[in-house]
């Protein structure tokens, strides 16, 4: 029996641009079978949270020109669940938002709020970490998150940095600290009491509440304004008429920078948050020559490193190419080095201004 007080937030409304040509404005990675796994991210991300999550109380939140796109893949949720953003305002807004309407349903409510494009495997091992730390919230006020414990000095990720001396398994978080450079994630790592930011985060909603009420008094009293039309028929209109008037600010700087009640559970499962071709390479399996492919038919000569992904059973032959992105999708093909993925994104803005916007 699921616990009727389990909640999630399903963040889903980022465009993943360093997916382009597959993710696009219109049509972003979230919504692909990214892993050729016969499930798209959103998919996969959902059915994760409902082994010990009511279905039911699953929201998920998406800006308003992705609703149809929700609905088709996820054909079980209903209106109630799919919170719309009428505007891009980042991740603090929003999550606020949906922590009202979720308190006016149930007062005790405890929640997760999980990016809907995140690969984990061990399934079991997430859940685990997540009751455990749902457990510690019903009785605390307190902000969770979990933390991954770093393979290698990534510079990619933000890092959390908690106390040395703690032996639980629960651990007070010092502070947060910003994407390093390659020197000081090396640092990082050497002290040993460092983990990769993921993202993910649990809390009462009566304790998010309050912080976001102590910390962000604006934005708090913005959308608390809206509270007696919140899961009403009149919702719609208020947000569409005050949404745009929220700060565009990060969850991470609105209220878990700002709190010293921040705990973080080192996870216990394999992670990868999906950002780039090379992220999704480090996850497939890949052939005698570390050949990665997703969808495609292929023959290739002399070719080493290579992601390759295309509409399904599309030939692609390949000759004398070694650590590229090769990636095949309608009008766009790109053939790009790895080593230069981070900027998919500035090619993307290069190829809508020559181009057209309908090609991003």
């Amino acid at each position: 029996m699921k616990n009727k007080n389990y909640y999630a937030i399903l963040m889903a409304g980022g465009v993943g641009s360093r997916f382009w040509p597959v993710s696009t404005q219109d049509f972003p990675k979230q919504f692909h079978d990214m892993l050729g796994t016969g499930e798209t991210l959103i998919q996969k991300t959902f059915n994760r949270l409902a082994r010990f999550i009511p279905s039911e109380n699953i929201f998920i939140l998406t800006n308003e020109r992705y609703n149809d796109l929700v609905f088709e893949q996820l054909p079980g949720v209903t209106k109630r669940q799919v919170v719309l953003e009428p505007a891009m305002r980042n991740t603090a807004p929003c999550i606020l938002y949906a922590s009202l309407k979720i308190q006016k349903e149930n007062k005790d409510a405890v929640m997760i709020v999980a990016p809907s494009d995140h690969w984990i495997e061990d399934e079991d091992a997430f859940s685990e970490n997540v009751k455990t730390a749902f457990d510690f919230c019903e009785s605390n006020d307190a902000l969770m998150t979990l933390g991954i414990t770093p393979t290698f000095p990534n510079t990619g990720y933000g890092y959390i940095e908690y106390d040395k001396t703690s032996t639980n398994e629960i651990k007070s978080v010092n502070q947060f600290r910003e994407k390093p450079d390659y020197e000081t994630a090396k640092t990082f790592l050497d002290q040993g009491n460092f983990l990769w930011n993921a993202g993910i985060f649990m809390w009462s909603v009566k304790t998010v509440v309050n912080t976001f009420k102590s910390n962000q008094p604006e934005l708090f009293e913005l959308f608390e304004s809206g509270f007696n039309v919140y899961n009403t028929e009149f919702e719609d209109d208020f947000i569409r008429d005050n949404y745009g008037k929220a700060e565009n600010i990060s969850v991470d700087y609105a209220i878990m920078e700002k709190s010293s009640n921040v705990y973080v559970i080192p996870a216990t499962f394999d992670w990868n948050d999906l950002g780039t071709w090379g992220s999704l390479y480090d996850k497939l399996d890949k052939d005698k020559n570390a050949n990665a492919v997703v969808n495609s038919k292929v023959l290739l000569e002399d070719s080493n490193g290579n992601m390759i992904r295309s509409k399904k059973d599309k030939i692609v032959v390949v000759d004398g190419l070694n650590d590229y992105i090769i990636v095949d999708k309608d009008e766009v093909l790109l053939i790009f080095p790895k080593e230069k993925e981070q900027d998919i994104k500035k090619v993307l803005q290069n190829v809508k201004a020559k181009f057209g916007e309908e090609y991003g």
